[in-house]
Order: structure tokens, then sequence, then C-alpha cells
């Protein structure tokens, strides 16, 4: 259990990077927005 939790934080800091480094030019918001769901259907899953 504790490997997905480890995915889902590491998807989801990764994520708000992403979102925090948006003023570059190309598609970074939707990567960020990606992550974010990502990690936390991770971490969702872990708790369900």
């Amino acid at each position: 259990m504790s490997y997905d939790t480890t995915i889902g934080w590491s998807l989801f800091s990764s994520g708000v990077v992403t979102l925090l480094l948006v003023w570059l030019p190309g598609d970074s918001l939707y990567w960020g927005l990606a992550l974010l769901a990502i990690g936390l259907a991770v971490l969702s899953r872990r708790f369900t």
C-alpha cells in the first residue's frame, strides 16, 4: 500500500510543480492537470 501512496504523492507534487511553471510555452497546464488527476486517483484508490 505504501507504494501506491508514494506514486500518488509523486504524481500530485509533479502536477503542482507543472502548474507553477504554466508560464512556459506549450501545454504545461494540461500536463499539470493530468498529473494532478492521476495522482489523486491513485491516492483515492488507496483510501477506498
